[in-house]
Formats: C-alpha cells, sequence, structure tokens
C-alpha cells in the first residue's frame, strides 16, 4: 500500500486498483503541491466531517472522476445535492467494498458544513479503518485523545495518521497516548504546521512514541506499507 502525504490530513492512498484520497484539501492548502486536477484517476475519496479544511476539493475530484466518496450519512446527503456519489456510513459501521473493508470509528470534533446560506450540519466526525489486501490504514481524522481508541488496538493496525497540532486536535502529548492505547506499527503525525495556531515539532512526538515507528513525511513524500 502507498501512501503520499498532501499536507494537513490530505493523503493518497493507492494499492492495486484502490486509489483513494482522505479529506481532499488541495486549492487553500499551503502546504499542498499541486491542483485537484492532478487527481484524474480515483476510485474513491473519504471525508471525516464538514469542516472546510477536510471536505475540500471532495465535490470537483469527485465529478470528474467519477470517484465514489465514502463518509457519514449527513455528509452523503450533502453531496448528493451535489450531483456526486456518496456512500453514506455511521460510527461503528463496518463495511465490505470491492477493494476490501472500511470502518467508522468515533472522532471527537466538529463537523459543520460552510456554505453561501450558513452552517449546515454534517452530523458526527469520524476517522475510518481501512483494509485493503490485508493492509489496515487508520486515519483518526480530527479528534481529541478519547478511551475508545483503546478498541482500535485488536484491529491490529498497519499504519496510523495520528493528528497532533494541539488546538482543534490532540496535541503531541495527547496523540502519544492514543498511539499507546491503538498499538498500530507504524504511525504518520499529521495535522500539524499548517496554520500558525497548529504548529507542532513532529520530531518531539517521535522522541515520545517508544510503541510504535514514527515516520514524519514531508508534503508530497510517499510511503509503502
Amino acid at each position: 500500500m502507498k501512501i503520499q502525504f498532501l499536507g494537513h490530513s490530505c493523503f493518497y492512498v493507492e494499492e492495486g486498483t484502490f486509489k483513494a484520497l482522505i479529506d481532499p484539501f488541495i486549492t487553500n492548502n499551503p502546504q499542498a503541491d499541486g491542483s485537484p486536477a492532478d487527481f484524474n484517476d480515483l476510485t474513491h475519496i473519504f471525508v471525516t466531517h464538514g469542516h472546510g479544511d477536510h471536505l475540500g476539493d471532495a465535490v470537483e475530484i469527485a465529478k470528474s472522476t467519477g470517484a465514489t466518496i465514502i463518509t457519514n450519512y449527513e455528509i452523503a446527503c450533502f453531496l448528493g445535492t451535489k450531483g456526486v456519489t456518496a456512500h453514506p456510513m455511521h460510527i461503528g459501521g463496518r463495511t465490505k467494498f470491492d477493494f476490501g473493508t472500511v470502518k467508522m470509528t468515533t472522532a471527537l470534533h466538529g463537523s459543520g458544513i460552510e456554505t453561501a446560506e450558513g452552517l449546515i450540519c454534517g452530523g458526527n466526525p469520524c476517522g475510518f479503518v481501512i483494509e485493503v489486501n490485508g493492509k489496515k490504514l487508520y486515519h483518526a481524522g480530527d479528534t481529541g485523545l478519547t478511551m475508545d481508541m483503546k478498541l482500535l488496538e485488536v484491529e491490529h493496525i498497519d499504519l496510523a495518521c495520528i493528528p497532533i497540532g494541539g488546538n482543534f486536535t490532540m496535541d503531541i502529548e495527547d496523540a502519544t497516548y492514543a498511539v499507546h492505547f491503538i498499538q498500530p506499527k507504524k504511525v504518520i503525525p499529521m495535522h500539524y504546521n499548517t496554520f500558525p495556531v497548529i504548529e507542532a515539532d513532529p520530531t518531539i512526538f517521535k522522541e515520545k512514541v517508544q510503541t510504535s515507528e514514527v515516520i514524519i513525511l514531508k508534503p508530497n513524500e510517499i510511503h509503502t506499507i
């Protein structure tokens, strides 16, 4: 499985014919080097919650590629009005797809969608456990530390993407506890240094985590599991 970090919480994931973006915040992302038009061969898009720096370019990319967006029920209903295909899930649900399985996990955050008419309900924020060809990727979304993460230990996660920036999500200290709860083989820090309010030093996170291998990726760098 190839994982490419595109800055903030956005990742490109590829395994065989499965080609997906997670939280496709590309336009206006100061860390992203590229544009939505660069992604012209996608099968799926995952959206953890409705905030603009996560929902991002999902509609534009889904329209151009025909990719199915996997997200919560409320966001899926919103996306249905935009003329794209969305598969709705909710917390705790696990579903089989042609590429493998997806489980939607708890996240402690908000999910309001900003529109020209004002803020609308974006349902519950979430994370995803994505399994393809026996490899499991956990993307936590935006979240604070929660004891529910301890339940993910039984999933035997190969790679976890964990926010460390603080203010809106876990900081380094809480993210370290999260890794201890989840026990993934590898972990990539995310959601930091995009904006001044979420500045964090990933090398400190790496020093604190003793139970998993920490992979610090610069935007556009690729890691394979």
